[in-house]
């Protein structure tokens, strides 16, 4: 039988992941705070809510009474996962997965302090004279985060004492959901910076994808390839690491591990659990099941009898350049001209300063050079132009 998948967050990784349940022969209700979101451009019904609001939230998990519920934001009221699950709901992972990572509080004691995971030092701030004296305990520089926010929003980089109201402020104008509070994070200095996905299964043994490296600006991804090539010890650290820590949170899913790599070792980063922003390589075929299959196929308890590399790739993001509605795209004809390129829009009503409105994909053969094929998927992003009207 079909099951009826409430998808809460209905942006381009959400399209993605309907694609592949709905090749599985399932139904989608996509739900999202506007109208017209990416993932509701390809699903059977959609809701338009506040998911910060309780109330309203129930009552379309009352309406639609859905099997599973896929969250794919942080700003939802996920104390109430709980209660679905006491209903008999699926909530993917599960309740305690999600409660804990939508929050950067309750993920990072959970790993630095419950799990003994080596993690940057950190302390927390709810007001500007607390991120002072935060900021003086961390010491310069540091980066500072919401609590609850996504692709960067409210992130930077503090590196003088001038520049720490600023950073409050922009945290406060790029969080998700009511909490002010926001994680200080003393500076590592890493080489590379990796997302370990890790499909964990209803029956069977986890799973790893091997790694993708990613490069961020503005604290969102820009480009991001696969494989990148960790040490053996790197890699089997990395792979424990993500083991433990999913094991923790329980449940069936993909999760995005991120780790930085520095000259003195591992560090755990953060911890998604879902698809990856840094996973939308493997859209270009560098595996023989994208991270939106293996998704689909853990949380509907399906069989994944391995996951193979079968060739190298990168990606690169396709951004706005300004506010706007109605985007256009140009450029398309030339950035497909590439042998092994690929181009996927992701269908955004409306545009904003540096919103990611597609992605550029190159595929190469198994033993290609990365840094080249990072090139290529650049350069193809680059001829890519988002042309949109103007807002009233």
């Amino acid at each position: 039988m079909p099951k009826t998948i409430m998808l809460l967050g209905s942006g381009e990784l959400g399209k993605e992941f309907v694609i592949a349940v709905k090749r599985l022969g399932q139904r989608v209700v996509a739900v999202d705070s506007y109208d017209d979101a990416p993932a509701q451009q390809v699903a059977d019904g959609r809701e338009v809510i506040d998911m910060l609001d309780g109330k309203a939230l129930d009552a379309i998990v009352a309406l639609h009474e859905p099997d599973i519920i896929v969250p794919e934001i942080e700003a939802i009221r996920t104390e109430r996962f709980y209660e679905y699950e006491k209903q008999g709901i699926q909530v993917v992972p599960s309740a305690r997965a999600a409660n804990f990572t939508m929050n950067r509080k309750a993920i990072r004691d959970l790993a630095a302090r419950e799990l003994g995971l080596r993690t940057a030092s950190y302390r927390y701030a709810a007001s500007l004279d607390e991120l002072r004296a935060a900021v003086a305990e961390i010491g310069l520089p540091c980066v500072v985060k919401p609590l609850m926010s996504s692709s960067g929003k409210g992130q930077s980089t503090v590196r003088s004492e001038a520049e720490i109201e600023k950073a409050w402020n922009y945290s406060q104008s790029g969080k998700r959901g009511d909490i002010a509070e926001v994680i200080v994070e003393a500076f590592v200095a890493f080489h590379t910076e990796i997302t370990l996905l890790t499909v964990t299964q209803k029956d069977g043994p986890t799973l790893f994808c091997p790694p993708i490296g990613h490069r961020q600006e503005r604290g969102d991804y820009q480009e991001s390839w696969q494989p990148c090539l960790i040490s053996a010890e790197h890699l089997e650290e990395a792979q424990r690491i993500a083991g433990k820590v999913t094991a923790a949170l329980t449940g069936a899913g993909i999760w995005g591990v991120e780790f930085f790599l520095a000259d003195d070792g591992l560090f755990f980063s953060e911890l998604s659990p879902r698809p990856h922003d840094t996973g939308m390589v493997t859209l270009a075929g560098t595996q023989n099941l994208s991270e939106f299959e293996l998704h689909a196929r853990a949380v509907l308890g399906l069989p994944i009898p391995g996951i193979e590399l079968q060739r190298a790739g990168s990606s690169a993001v396709i951004l706005a350049g300004k506010a706007g509605f109605n985007p256009q795209y140009a450029g398309l004809e030339a950035a497909l001209a590439e042998p092994g390129s690929d181009i996927r829009i992701f269908g955004k009503p409306v545009t904003r300063q540096y919103r990611r409105m597609g992605v550029a994909l190159q595929l190469g053969e198994k033993g290609s050079d990365v840094d080249e094929l990072k090139r290529q998927a650049i350069s193809n992003a680059a001829k890519v132009t988002v042309q949109c009207e103007d807002p009233d």
